[in-house]
This record gives C-alpha cells, structure tokens and sequence, in this order.
C-alpha cells in the first residue's frame, strides 16, 4: 500500500536504523502487516515541506548566515541569536517565517551590526518577505536593514511583524514597493530611511507603535538620498510618538503626484496626549498640501479639497451686449482655504489635484444693476484636456434686480449644483444683462466655493 494511502488507524510500533537510514515501523491492527518506510519519505508524504529550510540556533552560520537559497523559505524555529552573524539577501531575494511574533525571533546586541545586508551597492538585492516573528536589533550604532534594491523592481514586504527595542531600522534603497501588514514598533528608536525611486508605493497598515525610547529625535520614516516615491503612501496606523520624534520628515516633492500622503482613519498622540495642531508630527508637510489626503484621523488635521472665490472690491463688469455672458469682474479678489486648488487673478479656481473629482458648487452673489432690470449668472468650466471652454448649461440662473429704497438696487443668486472637474480644469462665474447694456457690479463678499461632494 503507497505511504499516502495510509490509513487512519494506523500507529507507531518502532522506530530503528536500518544500514544508516533512519526508519519507522508501522502497523495496521485490520491486517497485522508490518511496513517499513523510510523516515524522510514519511515526512514528505505527510508534511509536504520539501521547500523549507528550518533554521535553529545551533544551524545558524549555515543557515541564515550561509548562501541563501531563493527557492527555500526559511523558517525560525524559536528565537535566533545571529550575533554578529549577518543576512546577505541575494538578488533571487528571501522568505522568512516564523511560527509567531511570540515564538520565533532574530535578535543581536552586538554593536554596529546590520542584520540583512545586499553582497553589494552593484549587486543589490531581490524580494525581502516575512511573516510571524519578531526582530531585536539593540547594539550601539547596530540598525536592522542596509538593503539595495537590485532592478528597481523588488518588494519590501511584511506581515506581523514586531521590532523590538531597535537601534535603528536602517535603509532600504530604490525598492520598488514596501508592505508592513499588522506590524509593531515597541521601544527602541526605530527609525526607517528610504532612499532613491520608489517606482511603487508603501504601505503600513493595522499597525501601531509605543513605548519609543524617550531621547528619540530621528522620524519613523525618514526622507533618504533622492528619495521619490511615484505612488502613494498609505498608513492607518496607531502611533505614540516620544516627545522630540516625527513620524515622517517627507517633503512634498518627494510625491510628484497628487494626493499620493494617504492618512486615513489613523491615531496620533505624542507621550499619550493627543494634539492635531501638532507641525512635529508631520515635520515638513502640512494637510492642505498638494501630495496629501488626510481623512477621518485622530490627533492630525485632516485634508479638505476646494476653495473659495471672495469679490474682496468691487468694479463693474462692462456689459457689452444685451443678454451675452461676460467674465465677471473685481477691482480684488480673495482665495480663501484653498486645498489642492489655486485661484487665478480672474478669480477663477483651478484644480490643481486629481482626486476628487466631484465636487459640490455653493454660490451667494448680490449683483447691483438698474433697478427692475434682469441679470443672469452661469458658470462656465475650462478642460485642460481638450484646452476648451464651455457654459454649464445647469448653473443657469436669471433673477429680476429688486428696487430697493437707497443707493443701490440689487438681485440675489443662491445656488449648490454639482460639479466635475480634472486636474487643470478651471471654473469661472460669467454675468449678463439680459434686458440691456448697463454695467453690471458684484458686491463686496459675495463668493462661490467648491468642496468635495
């Protein structure tokens, strides 16, 4: 009967060394027959584990510390004490697991250690994935990664993982993308550069950090050499920050394109208290930033894409034909919590973003004109794309100027429509006279915003 037809009664009997293989008895009490089959073969049949390399701490030079082989997943059975033995990830890359982040370790106190390192800058590295354990890296001037990507085309990639007490992360240099899937930063000051063209993005996500050692001053993420990441940057993290650390020292033109920051739904607090007029804790970028989306976060601004056009003085717009549109005019106009957009000095907003593209138009004008006449207003909306300009028909609106007693005579347009725009794309109010040709006058304060829908 073939070893993996087995059948479930069957039972251990002996276990002996025939000419030097080292076998096992079994035996079936339904036929009392006897069957010797090979120890490795046993385990092969059953376990399937012909990929996975074991790694003790009595095998570790050999193992961890020896030629990696790509093709094998290394498996960490128990805490590993590597000494000043190092990783060297080959350019075929590595695969680390671990029974859990409370089982199985990596751990070094010796100074000025790195435990994953690339054979060279030239040669670099391949795909670095991990999962189930935890990495402990406490010597003096000792950091976690020193990492070379080696096409530009590899992934940073972990889940549950917890680093304990580091020194420091280290350096990961022009990966391609980075993942961190319900990972820990406990103690220590685990600080993590990135370096070079991120082609990819990064992710950190169901993640949280505590406990950082109290003389931390580096960010968690640090801005390396000629670091640009062309994707985005994604956290949902629950994070404590020691007192003198950021989280991230990124520059907004590290992100060339827009709204690539991604905060979304994360915690911050610094020393247990939360503050979300706290600059440090994004040191260099602000939440109305062009690269940045911030959205329902705890302890951090959050990002709110639109602005407001404001007739800060007023000057007549020249109405040269009855009932023909004309750009309406100030003598000043006022931007006011532009986010992602820009106003022209026509007074126009200009989507500068990509995302979102929906958007929601509010409008409040009084416009002066003779009295008893008619005006009209209707918006009109640039696309960059085709370098063409055209009336939205929807935002039409007409109203009768009231005949008020006093200086001035006035007609009253409220409006909330919707509106699309693309980056680039530009809307613009346009005014009318549609019972002659006298001028017509925005009032001082009158505006018209958009904001997301």
């Amino acid at each position: 009967m073939p070893s993996g037809d087995l059948p479930s009664y069957v039972v251990y009997k002996d276990v002996t060394s025939i000419d030097g293989t080292e076998s096992i008895y079994l035996d079936s009490s339904a036929d009392n027959i006897a069957r010797k089959i090979s120890l490795t073969n046993f385990k092969q049949s059953i376990v399937g584990l012909d990929n996975r390399i074991v790694v003790t701490q009595a095998n570790k030079e050999t193992t961890l510390g020896g030629v990696i082989d790509s093709t094998k997943e290394y498996f960490l059975d128990g805490v590993i004490d590597m000494g000043s033995t190092q990783i060297t990830v080959p350019v075929g890359g590595m695969t680390i697991k671990g029974y859990s982040f409370d089982i199985s370790g990596l751990v070094s106190s010796a100074d000025n250690y790195t435990m994953f390192v690339s054979e060279s800058i030239d040669i670099g590295s391949g795909n670095i994935l991990g999962a189930d354990y935890y990495i402990s890296v406490t010597g003096a001037n000792s950091k976690v990664y020193e990492i070379y990507d080696a096409t530009g085309f590899n992934a940073f990639e972990f889940a549950r993982i917890n680093y304990i007490d580091c020194t420091s992360l280290g350096d990961i240099y022009d990966y391609r993308q980075g993942l961190e899937d319900g990972t820990g930063r406990f103690g220590g000051s685990p600080s993590l550069t990135l370096h070079g063209l991120w082609r990819g993005g990064y992710r950190i996500t169901t993640s949280i950090v505590r406990g950082l050692a109290g003389t931390m001053t580096a960010p968690l993420f640090k801005e390396g050499t000629l670091f640009q990441m062309n994707s985005r940057f994604l956290t949902d993290i629950n994070c404590d920050l020691p007192t003198l650390a950021a989280f991230c020292d990124f520059n907004a033109a590290n992100f060339p394109n827009p709204s690539t920051i991604q905060i979304k739904n994360a915690i911050f607090t610094r020393d247990g208290g939360s503050n979300a007029e706290d600059s440090n804790i994004f040191s260099n970028l602000n939440a109305s930033d062009l690269p940045c989306d911030w959205d329902q976060n705890n302890g951090l601004p959050n990002t709110f894409v639109g602005g407001t056009t404001v007739f800060a003085l007023e000057a007549a717009t020249v109405i040269n034909t009855q009932s023909v549109f004309e750009y309406a005019n100030a003598a000043g106009f006022l931007g006011q919590e532009l986010q992602h957009f820009e106003m022209t000095s026509q007074g126009y907003l200009r989507h500068l973003g990509n995302n979102p593209r929906e958007f929601e138009l509010s409008v409040s004008l009084n416009i002066e004109g003779n009295q008893n006449s008619e005006c009209a207003i209707i918006f009109e909306k640039y696309d960059a794309s085709t370098a063409t300009a055209s009336d939205l028909g929807y935002t039409l609106q007409e109203r009768q100027i009231n005949n008020f007693v006093g200086g001035r005579d006035i007609a009253f347009f409220f409006n909330l429509v919707g509106v699309t725009l693309d980056q680039n794309d530009e809307l613009r109010l346009k005014i009318s006279n549609t019972t002659g040709t006298q001028n017509l006058t925005v009032e001082a304060l009158s505006f018209f915003r958009l904001q997301e829908r």
